[in-house]
């Protein structure tokens, strides 16, 4: 299904914040703008629905990354973040929210924490970085790798983990409560593990959960996953499906990631959402979150 829109339509650039929207930085950021030779056209003024402030703009034009860069410098240096909607895209009109697990719905690394239990967590926290850096290509030896670092350690670590070090990141509960108030099919997809995704399935009322399964013998981690990884392919993949199975296209989805791993799930999305990403992810994505909480993406399809 696809929609044809006419070329005068133009971008919207929206500016979310926990404080109101100062005038200094609407004033820098048009000054800015002008440089490159865009005006920014003012829609709606600034309007709070309490927990957030936003203003919106129009772009007559596409920007480029460097350009768009930089006025998300300019915007942080006030503690607000900026989105970018392409002009074909129609907020209402998202279907399927899909998102990562590790270190975008929830505080911490999963894989890392665990690892801390042998001593191993510098070791397995090192690759794991260098990956969603984007620096070691393939995660399903990346993977391979970290869990390796896992054998023999007592399967009660991941209950620990998940009780004593696990929270989900400022704003997921409300994210997920108003994607499923709207009717937003939601999709967990990780390249972490389903004793994790699970859990987050019955607290936060997931639609479904996609991840890798660690392999235990006798209680313990032997350092093996079980069938296929869930990579950057496979979540995309998933997304994919998820869509197909609801009769829209990739379009009509809004996607949350932070690492490398992420980008080609983002990538086609209606909207993507880099949260407290790496640079890699951050200049691709249309929306990035740094000051702003994760429900605050809901502002974007309403």
């Amino acid at each position: 299904m696809s929609t044809q829109y006419p070329s005068t339509l133009h971008a919207t650039l929206v500016a979310l914040s926990r404080q109101p929207i100062s005038t200094k930085l609407v004033f820098d950021l048009k000054d800015c703008a002008s440089q490159f030779g865009v005006t920014l056209h003012s829609t709606s003024g600034q309007v709070s629905n309490g927990a957030y402030h936003q203003e919106r703009w129009l772009i007559p034009q596409s920007l480029e990354t460097e350009q768009r860069e930089l006025l998300r410098s300019i915007a942080s240096n006030h503690q607000t973040d900026l989105c970018f909607l392409r002009p074909e895209i129609i907020p209402s009109e998202m279907r399927v929210l899909a998102m990562d697990m590790d270190s975008t719905l929830i505080n911490i690394e999963c894989i890392d924490e665990i690892a801390d239990f042998t001593g191993k967590k510098s070791a397995v926290a090192e690759i794991t970085e260098a990956t969603m850096r984007g620096e070691i290509k393939d995660f399903k030896e990346s993977l391979r790798r970290r869990v390796a670092l896992l054998e023999g350690i007592h399967a009660d670590a991941l209950e620990a983990v998940y009780r004593e070090r696990l929270r989900p990141n400022p704003g997921a509960v409300e994210l997920l409560a108003g994607a499923h108030q709207r009717g937003l099919y939601t999709l967990l997809v990780s390249g972490g593990f389903t004793f994790f995704t699970e859990k987050l399935r019955q607290q936060l009322g997931f639609k479904q959960t996609q991840a890798n399964t660690l392999e235990i013998i006798d209680g313990k981690l032997t350092g093996k996953v079980l069938g296929d990884i869930v990579d950057g392919i496979a979540k995309a993949a998933h997304l994919d499906q998820a869509c197909l199975a609801l009769g829209c296209s990739k379009s009509h989805s809004m996607t949350m990631g932070d690492g490398a791993n992420d980008l080609i799930m983002m990538n086609g999305s209606g909207i993507s959402v880099a949260y407290k990403a790496k640079p890699v992810v951050k200049e691709k994505a249309d929306a990035a979150f740094d000051h702003v909480g994760l429900d605050a993406a809901l502002l974007l399809i309403s």
